[in-house]
């Protein structure tokens, strides 16, 4: 019964290591069964039957029986290989998420993504990469309720890859609830731009206050002190009269990670929905009319919340709560990411 004091490959386990010591007083008639069920918090019936492991074992009658041997609940070859053999056709260029997303939706093999990034990787489908440490910022928080503050941006990205023409996703997105509206246009222009912005207000109601950068369809860009027949103060586009008009806000981002969200959302968009539209082929978009993104899954229902204040919407009741057109920040933010 010495040798059990020696030091195995069990030592370093937090687990077992106090597991030990208290069977040990039990086979030493230290403590009693009662005493040693309490201190590892087990049942009499169980502790009773370590110590008599313990006893006829030595220290490896603590090790569970299924150290060193494949789960109980670990999934068959076959699945793998059917699952494997299915990703390298369809997946090959999914990452483990939506991989996994696929596989449970379309094909009824429903496993945890990290399962399918392990399959992955040993079929060289995905390589495995070392995490960063991210720099440490400031985080805006979200405004309170929906419609308070929405997000406005353009992104330019070859959704139908090869099969269509180059179309322009805009999009808002509510800052409260990450909802988001967005539309295919062949043109990042004026026209459809509001076009985006009416049909924004006719589903969701007037919000209060739009956040976009200071492309030209959004602010007047010019030199001013080259010429000085120009007026000091530049007029307004058509977008701002119109923002003017409804008397909803406008504030000028000073940076893209100042609209964070917005950008975030279009690089999981251009991960996902150019995916989407690949296996609905996407013959649709190719007419050169605008089109919604109701009918497609786009891959951002997960990241809906409820707002943090009342359900109701905020509405902007008065011109002077935002002044629009003013190039401020929102209250709390920050030019570092969101």
């Amino acid at each position: 019964m010495d040798g059990w004091l020696e030091r195995g490959p069990w030592w370093h386990n937090y687990k077992v290591v106090p597991l030990r010591m208290s069977i040990w007083e039990l086979v030493v008639s230290a403590i009693t069964q009662a005493q040693g069920a309490a201190q590892l918090q087990l049942s009499v019936r169980w502790v009773k039957k370590l110590t008599g492991r313990m006893r006829r074992e030595g220290d490896g009658g603590l090790i569970h029986r299924l150290r060193g041997k494949p789960s109980n609940r670990k999934f068959g070859g076959e699945s793998q290989r059917k699952a494997t053999a299915l990703m390298k056709e369809h997946y090959a260029d999914y990452g483990p998420t939506q991989a996994g997303e696929m596989l449970a939706e379309l094909h009824g093999i429903t496993v945890s993504r990290e399962t399918v990034r392990k399959w992955m990787v040993e079929a060289g489908l995905w390589k495995a990469k070392r995490s960063r440490i991210e720099k440490v910022h400031i985080w805006r928080q979200r405004r309170a309720c929906r419609g308070e503050l929405v997000q406005w941006d353009t992104s330019e990205h070859l959704w139908l890859e090869e099969r269509g023409p180059k179309l322009y996703l805009i999009a808002m997105i509510d800052d409260a609830t990450s909802q988001l509206t967005a539309r295919f246009a062949l043109h990042d222009s004026t026209e459809e731009n509001m076009r985006l912005m009416w049909q924004y207000i006719e589903l969701h109601g007037r919000p209060g206050e739009y956040y976009t950068d200071k492309a030209g369809l959004f602010q007047v860009n010019r030199p001013l002190h080259y010429n000085k027949e120009l007026e000091a103060k530049p007029g307004k586009t058509q977008i701002g009269r119109a923002l003017e008009e409804l008397a909803i806000g406008w504030i000028a981002a000073h940076s893209p990670q100042a609209k964070g969200r917005i950008e975030r959302s279009f690089g999981t968009l251009q991960d996902r929905l150019v995916k989407a539209l690949r296996r609905g082929k996407g013959e649709h978009l190719g007419s050169g009319k605008p089109v919604s993104l109701d009918h497609v899954s786009t891959g951002m229902e997960p990241a809906l919340r409820d707002p943090a204040g009342p359900r109701r919407r905020c509405a902007s009741s008065t011109p002077g709560r935002s002044q629009p057109g003013r190039q401020s920040q929102p209250r709390g933010e920050t030019t570092g990411k969101q």
